[in-house]
């Protein structure tokens, strides 16, 4: 009988371990959200220990590829979150499953809206349903290393860039260079994000990517002439201030070793400045000031901001999609320690409305940035319009192609693609 009972017994272990269900999570590589996202699975897992999580991570650039792979294998990941940009095609083509309301405690989508900043989950609409929960809208502003503008004799409180051509008044008397190869730079771009950083500039002065009716790419040629020609002169072809070929500003700006004195980046930048350099961030010898504008600006449009939602795969089973909305649901329950921990903005009324959002540093220049910005464009084919816009920025920086040959290539290749989809 006591061998009975302990055959029972493991078999019974056995069946739980075969009714375990698994969740796969993929998401782009942060090394302060790690812990956090993976002290939630635990408390998950307790609650729950009928489901088992596993969280994948890759780089930023590299997470769009192989989600792309693997979704044309039809191998996706249970739940995943890209920027906004490149998840928008996966909602237009059907791929992810839209919000489980029911999981959530609501009774419909309105329900859903109130509990975010008006706007919030526009990007995840689509034919009346709602398809992502924000993990962070961000948008960048300008960090500053203060004391190498006090070495050029400068007053950062007072002489940081307010415009584009400050921005390159200033960064001239920052930059320290060997020859032509630059050993400080007084700042850099957000290579290659140029839906994100690029489109304003190009707003700024009155162009546009798309025309109102969204038919026509790449509106408003002077516009995009001035700005692509902006570009010719900070890169080593011009003035010589930056280039993509550099190692990403914001990477250098926390180490704090005379590399960079400014830099384009969100919020989250400050966690990773306590992280990676604690006596950097102590110092308070850093600061953050708005997005530039042209002096000659006929429209004050700041950095574009993105998001990251969390989607889940449509071709998960009913039964996981539900367990992983809930799952969902439950990391993003604790805005406040996403932005504590971590410097990310969940666009949550209860967080923007609280102490702890506005007790935040710099969190009031963001807000206000944001204010004054939208959503980075949103297309199905958006990477490839991405693609094409590098592809002109990086000619006229890095080669000898003048702006408006990169312009009408450019804009003939964007508005083959838009023919494409009409």
């Amino acid at each position: 009988m006591k061998k009975v009972l302990v055959f029972l017994s493991m078999l019974l272990v056995v069946v739980s371990m075969a009714a375990k269900m698994e969740l796969v999570v993929w998401t782009h590589e942060d090394p302060n959200r790690t812990p956090l996202e993976e002290g939630y699975i635990k408390e998950f897992e307790k609650m729950y220990p009928n489901v088992e999580i596993k969280r994948v991570t890759y780089p930023s650039d590299k997470i769009k590829e192989v989600l792309l792979t693997a979704f044309a294998a039809r191998k996706g990941p249970d739940i995943f979150n890209i920027e906004i940009q490149d998840e928008y095609p996966y909602i237009v083509n059907g791929r992810v499953a839209p919000v489980d309301l029911s999981v959530l405690g609501l009774k419909n989508y309105n329900d859903l809206k109130n509990l975010y900043l008006e706007g919030s989950l526009d990007a995840v609409t689509y034919e009346g349903k709602i398809y992502g929960l924000p993990l962070e809208l961000t948008n960048w502003c300008i960090f500053i290393n203060k004391k190498y503008f006090r070495e050029v004799g400068l007053d950062p409180e007072k002489d940081y860039p307010k415009t584009w051509e400050d921005m390159v008044r200033v960064s001239e008397k920052l930059v320290i260079r060997d020859g032509q190869i630059i050993k400080r730079r007084g700042f850099d771009f957000r290579y290659p994000y140029y839906l994100t950083f690029f489109v304003p500039m190009v707003e700024q002065l009155g162009g546009a990517l798309f025309s109102a009716d969204g038919k026509t790419a790449i509106i408003n040629d002077n516009a995009w002439l001035k700005v692509l020609d902006f570009m010719k002169q900070w890169g080593p072809n011009g003035k010589n201030l930056g280039s993509p070929t550099y190692t990403a500003a914001r990477k250098e700006f926390n180490k704090d070793n005379n590399t960079v004195a400014m830099c384009l980046s969100g919020l989250y930048q400050i966690d990773r400045i306590k992280a990676e350099n604690p006596a950097f961030y102590n110092s308070k010898e850093w600061m953050v000031v708005p997005f530039p504008v042209f002096q000659n600006a006929v429209k004050d449009v700041r950095c574009n901001f993105y998001g990251h939602y969390y989607m889940v795969n449509a071709e998960s089973s009913k039964e996981k999609q539900e367990w992983a909305w809930r799952f969902i649901n439950f990391m993003l329950s604790h805005p406040q320690e996403y932005l504590t921990k971590v410097g990310l903005i969940q666009p949550r009324k209860d967080l923007i409305e609280s102490d702890v959002f506005k007790n935040y540093p710099y969190a009031n220049v963001f807000l206000e940035d944001m204010k004054k910005a939208h959503i980075v464009p949103l297309h199905p084919q958006g990477p490839q319009i991405e693609q094409l816009i590098r592809e002109a920025v990086e000619s006229v920086m890095l080669t000898k192609t003048t702006s408006q040959d990169a312009l009408k290539t450019l804009k003939k290749k964007a508005n083959d693609l838009l023919k494409e989809e009409q």
